[in-house]
């Protein structure tokens, strides 16, 4: 997957823009943590709470305040198309993508596991990320070409030569699948789910994590930040099916994100593939 590299003033602008948002964002998640008055069902494992409307708006406001002509993709309000017109998920020019609370489910029941997430997409190429971890005040930010960093610390993950060593954060099998990713979970030393994909992502970049595999239900907003700082942070990252990760246009929870050091990518991704195969 190919980045998009900004001029140094607007990729530093637009990061400022997208850490202060993020930042606004955690505070009032951190505020109402445990104290969730709304909370509706989306899908059979998704739900919403009136902190992820909340959250998102904060985060538009802020970045229509910096950026008034940009397109932004949301996941709660959708698509807002730029000022010439464009919709964001064209691939045209500059489009916001916002995950205000990703990890609603652990949000929704106290979890203290969840992210704001907030990325610049430039023509299609991922540009700018930034994940926020607001309870443990841990910032995750990318720019392309530049590496990620972890509160302003560069961070890269260590590539352990030996895939029995790897523990990787791995997604649900889909339900019409034969295998569960069984062989997959044999062939690493542990496996973890953290209910945030952006999170798991970032974990990655730094090492926490060796690989991340979502087998499906991702969407665009889940990753736009949190791949750019897999990426950045020396790891291959594609879809599911070994394809170029980000694409404006796929439709919400259609996608498969599969990160991990060159080294073992393949590995893993043949390991996935089999069991879909069953």
């Amino acid at each position: 997957m190919t980045s998009r590299l900004l001029p140094a003033g607007d990729a530093e602008r637009a990061l400022a823009v997208a850490v202060s948002a993020a930042r606004a964002a955690g505070r009032v998640q951190l505020e109402r943590l445990g104290r969730v008055e709304q909370i509706r069902r989306k899908s059979a494992r998704d739900v919403v709470t009136e902190v992820d409307h909340l959250a998102e708006r904060l985060i538009l406001d802020e970045i229509g305040a910096a950026f008034p002509g940009d397109a932004i993709l949301a996941e709660e309000s959708g698509e807002h198309a730029a000022a010439a017109g464009a919709a964001p998920t064209t691939g045209t020019g500059r489009a916001w993508i916002v995950d205000p609370l990703d990890g609603t489910v652990n949000y929704a029941n106290a979890i203290p596991v969840f992210t704001v997430s907030v990325a610049l997409a430039v023509d299609g190429c991922p540009a700018v990320g930034a994940v926020l971890d607001p309870v443990r005040d841990e910032l995750f930010t990318a720019v392309a070409g530049q590496g990620a960093r972890l509160n302003g610390h560069r961070i890269r993950n260590p590539d352990k030569p030996d895939l029995g060593d790897y523990v990787i954060g791995l997604g649900y099998a889909p339900r019409d699948w034969r295998s569960d990713l069984g062989e997959m979970r044999r062939r690493v030393r542990a496996s973890r789910h953290l209910g945030s994909a952006a999170l798991e992502l970032s974990y990655v970049a730094a090492g926490r994590l060796d690989a991340c595999i979502h087998p499906t239900g991702i969407s665009n907003w889940d990753i736009a930040a949190a791949g750019l700082i897999a990426q950045e942070g020396g790891t291959t990252v594609t879809t599911a099916d070994g394809q170029p990760w980000f694409d404006l246009s796929r439709p919400a929870t259609s996608i498969g994100i599969l990160a991990a050091p060159s080294r073992h990518h393949a590995v893993l991704l043949e390991l996935f593939l089999a069991a879909g195969r069953g």
